[in-house]
């Protein structure tokens, strides 16, 4: 190994362990953020809406009366299913989002989320 550090790190271990620990901080300051940040999905034509954190904690389920039909629940849990879903798939792409500001694109690395 050369001196002054790692090859292909372009610095010494003191600036690399500096970066690291700039980006924990920052990732904690965004684990808080996403609990308080929502997304919302809807089903049925804005029938269903769900409000989902980016946590994936489901805050609200909106129903509009008129898609409330007692001889067809099926429908109904079918649409709040798709809702519920569609508004996890969209939080986690605002996680995605807001850990790649940090990361700059290192999305992959285990354990982050």
């Amino acid at each position: 190994m050369a001196r002054g550090g790692f090859p292909g790190f372009g610095g010494n271990m003191g600036n690399l362990v500096r970066q690291a620990q700039k980006m924990q901080k920052e990732m904690e300051k965004v684990q808080e953020e996403l609990k308080e940040k929502t997304v919302e999905a809807s089903a049925g034509g804005g029938a269903i809406t769900v409000v989902a954190t980016g946590k994936k904690d489901i805050k609200e389920i909106i129903i509009k009366p008129e898609v409330v039909d007692p001889d067809d629940v099926e429908m109904l849990q079918d649409l709040v299913l798709a809702a519920v879903n569609e508004a996890l798939r969209k939080a986690d792409e605002m996680v995605s989002s807001e850990v790649g500001k940090i990361t700059g694109g290192l999305g992959g690395i285990p354990g982050l989320f």
